[in-house]
């Protein structure tokens, strides 16, 4: 018995949401990234429910990762000084001498990664490390055309680009240095609260560009749209 051929590459229905087409670059598809030995994680699924209902964990606001069947993967905890980041809020003006700091956690509640952009930096980038401070790369503000543009910079040279487009509802798609889609931020799932989101990142990729998908995955509702305030 021989499998199917592959599809042609082009745009084709979505395996989470099939009313949703997603490009395909002509490679094998890889359905399933998660080990059936053990759980998956934030860097081995293949979907990210992200739930923005903030909630108190220790001394900060976290909110909740989940995989598509509702399993804990993780949370986003936003650890800036509390008193200046509440001014923040009320006076956006003041945003840029804040220096804005998450921390991405796993189900443990261990860090993985850290997010920050530091205050009064014009360029507004963000600065993505690893949980000992060991530098991973920059989410810089690019110039575009087509709605809201970021790139991610590692050593200087360009790894791949952010764009997100929409108002309310965003629709976000990130793709490597040669332009293929590699994930993608959007609607949530059929049933969930209007205060979720999902992150669909199909293929296992390598570093440092894995940690800078998920990192821009779980922040950017709450770090990169301040671009467009």
């Amino acid at each position: 018995m021989t499998s199917p051929s592959p599809p042609p590459p082009g745009r084709h229905p979505g395996e989470v949401n099939p009313a949703r087409l997603r490009r395909w670059d002509g490679e094998p598809r890889i359905p399933e990234r998660r080990s059936p030995l053990v759980g998956g994680t934030l860097f081995t699924e293949t979907v990210l429910v992200v739930s923005r209902r903030a909630a108190v964990v220790e001394t900060s606001e976290e909110y909740g990762v989940f995989d598509q069947h509702g399993a804990r993967l993780g949370g986003v905890a936003d650890v800036s000084q509390g008193f200046l980041r509440k001014a923040a809020r009320l006076l956006p003006k003041y945003d840029q001498y804040v220096t804005h700091k998450f921390e991405v956690r796993d189900a443990n509640h261990s860090t993985v990664l850290k997010v920050a952009r530091p205050a009064k930096d014009l360029r507004s980038r963000y600065v993505v490390t690893r949980a000992d401070e060991t530098p991973i790369g920059e989410i810089v503000p690019a110039r575009g055309t087509d709605g809201t543009r970021f790139t991610f910079v590692v050593g200087g040279r360009t790894v791949g680009t952010v764009t997100a487009t929409g108002g309310q509802s965003w629709d976000v798609v990130i793709e490597n240095h040669a332009g293929t889609e590699i994930a993608r931020l959007g609607d949530p799932p059929p049933g969930a609260t209007e205060d979720t989101y999902v992150a669909e990142i199909p293929r296992q990729l390598p570093e440092p560009l894995a940690s800078l998908v998920v990192a821009t995955a779980l922040t950017i509702d709450t770090a990169l749209t301040r671009e467009t305030a």
